[in-house]
């Protein structure tokens, strides 16, 4: 059932192109280009998870199929990188209209380059840059993120580039699956608790 289950949220990665799902849905996720798979190695297994929480609890589905996922740069490497400043100020503006227009509920990133691209589409300064978020302070921005989560806005919300497959023992897999766990709770948590009023349901 399970591996049943992760098919139905996975998208090839040879059909990955620069966007993909419904932009009106209330969740996006934001990917660097440089790694497609984090949708398939990060976002797969915390989505079962919250469904597998949100379920028990609610009994309802997420339509998981109409997630809103997008390269959130193309090929600029570290946003930073003045020789490809114009490319990344278009990207930041491109997004920010559309994330004006469709306003969803919440933006998921994954890493250090879309976590410092989303600041700049919001404005929040100052500007840390990419080496700044390390795996600390990422999981910090996160439980930050968590705890302000309010539905009348958009919401970001940070990940770390952690995945089982960097694993080399069964411990390492064991805490990178514990991760997931613990990631997936939290954000389940939120949609249980905002279940009113987010338009997220099967």
């Amino acid at each position: 059932m399970p591996s049943l289950l992760l098919h139905n949220y996975s998208i090839s990665v040879d059909r990955m192109i620069k966007e993909s799902g419904d932009r009106s849905f209330p969740i996006w996720l934001l990917v660097n280009p440089k790694y497609p798979t984090d949708v398939l190695n990060i976002w797969n297994p915390i989505m079962y998870e919250i469904q597998d929480k949100v379920y028990r609890k609610l009994h309802a589905r997420i339509n998981s199929r109409n997630i809103y996922i997008k390269n959130a740069v193309s090929n600029i490497g570290r946003v930073s990188n003045t020789s490809n400043a114009t490319e990344a100020d278009n990207n930041i503006a491109l997004l920010k209209k559309s994330v004006s227009e469709y306003q969803p509920k919440l933006i998921i990133t994954f890493g250090t380059i879309t976590t410092e691209f989303v600041r700049r589409v919001f404005d929040i300064r100052p500007e840390k840059g990419p080496n700044y978020w390390s795996t600390s302070n990422l999981g910090d921005e996160f439980e930050r993120s968590i705890a302000n989560f309010d539905t009348t806005q958009t919401n970001w919300l940070p990940l770390n580039r952690r995945t089982m497959r960097a694993a080399t023992n069964i411990k390492d897999w064991e805490e990178g699956k514990g991760h997931y766990h613990d990631i997936a709770t939290k954000i389940a948590d939120l949609f249980i608790e905002n279940k009113d009023s987010l338009k997220i349901w099967i």
